[in-house]
């Protein structure tokens, strides 16, 4: 080996070592930041049957929208326009603008409905913020008084941090009938963009110092449309959403999905009896409950009937996966009994894989 060769392995071998060092620092000053607590994805929800998914989540904690102005833009990554604001009553919020607020409000609610932990959030139909920019990085419609119409509004109470993303193929609840029953949910609202990216953990204090990190799909604006390729997907088209395919069949012990999403794997090993226990909590849920969640995204009243009634076909397709014979399609239920019948009995909803 030259003597000029020599030299340059040297110095690459230094480089590379210091590199490594380097990463091995910021992971592990990463891991020290990261505060203690309790992972959390999913809770029993014993209160199904009674919960507002009209207020949602946040119940009364909503945006005072007498004076709400704006601190800064957050739509560099992502497909929305997000502005970080501050309301009339001195709280910060993140409004999101354009054909993403209105599913992701309703997703919201029925994914907290039965139980799994969310971001909170309220839509406005029409808000004037001040000191917005007059021009974005796309279009987005506007209402009277020179305001915006359909803004989502996510909370930023000063209570909860939020930390990093967290990973569909790797976290602590992976193999588990609570995660499992997530990915279903994620099915059931056609919501192709599966991407790490869009979820998020955030920690909320407890008594005694330790709270909980709670795990968060807190992109859900891809939703309400169709699945497919890069060309062919949609989002918030509520007339493509009734006409797509759900459970397309049983094979073994395994539900087999007519969905095309980003990670698609995680639907691959979804079991009956998972399938069946998500679809029970749903169907707890009544027609009124399933309208409120569209009615509180500011859908019109045919589209809240219509995609209300699509929804139950879809929660009474998972219900259905037990009785269904292997390897044929899932019947429609809904066209044997009358949309928003309840089952027979209830699932259990205790903990376990």
């Amino acid at each position: 080996m030259s003597r000029q060769l020599k030299v340059l392995y040297v110095l690459t071998l230094v480089l590379a070592l210091g590199y490594d060092s380097d990463v091995s620092a910021a992971q592990k000053k990463k891991a020290e930041e990261m505060p203690q607590g309790t992972p959390v994805l999913w809770q029993e929800p014993a209160d199904i049957e009674s919960r507002d998914l009209l207020a949602g989540p946040g119940g009364e904690m909503k945006p005072d929208l007498s004076n709400v102005t704006f601190l800064k833009d957050e739509s560099q990554t992502g497909y929305s326009v997000k502005f970080r604001v501050r309301d009339g009553a001195g709280k910060e919020w993140v409004a999101k603008l354009g054909n993403e607020a209105q599913p992701e409000t309703a997703a919201v609610r029925l994914v907290w409905a039965v139980g799994y932990t969310t971001e909170v959030n309220y839509l406005a139909p029409c808000v004037v913020i001040k000191g917005a920019p007059k021009e974005t990085k796309k279009d987005v419609k506007r209402c009277e008084g020179d305001g915006f119409a359909n803004v989502r509004f996510e909370a930023r109470p000063a209570d909860v941090k939020r930390l990093d993303s967290w990973s569909w193929k790797s976290n602590p609840f992976a193999g588990s009938k609570e995660f499992a029953g997530l990915v279903i949910m994620m099915g059931l609202f056609n919501n192709w963009d599966l991407k790490d990216d869009n979820n998020r953990v955030l920690y909320a204090a407890g008594d005694g110092g330790k709270g909980e990190l709670r795990y968060v799909v807190s992109d859900l604006g891809a939703t309400f449309g169709k699945t497919g390729n890069f060309i062919t997907h949609s989002r918030n088209e509520p007339e493509k959403f009734v006409k797509t395919k759900f459970v397309e069949k049983v094979e073994g012990d395994k539900v087999r999905f007519d969905l095309s999403t980003k990670n698609s794997a995680l639907f691959d090993n979804i079991t009956v009896e998972q399938a069946a226990w998500v679809g029970g909590l749903l169907a707890r849920l009544s027609d009124k409950q399933l309208e409120d969640a569209f009615r509180a995204a500011n859908y019109t009243p045919e589209e809240v009937q219509m995609l209300a009634a699509a929804l139950r076909e879809r929660i009474n397709q998972l219900t259905a996966v037990s009785s269904a014979p292997v390897g044929e399609p899932v019947a429609n239920p809904s066209a044997e009994k009358p949309v928003g019948s309840p089952p027979a009995e209830k699932p259990s909803s205790s903990p376990g894989k």
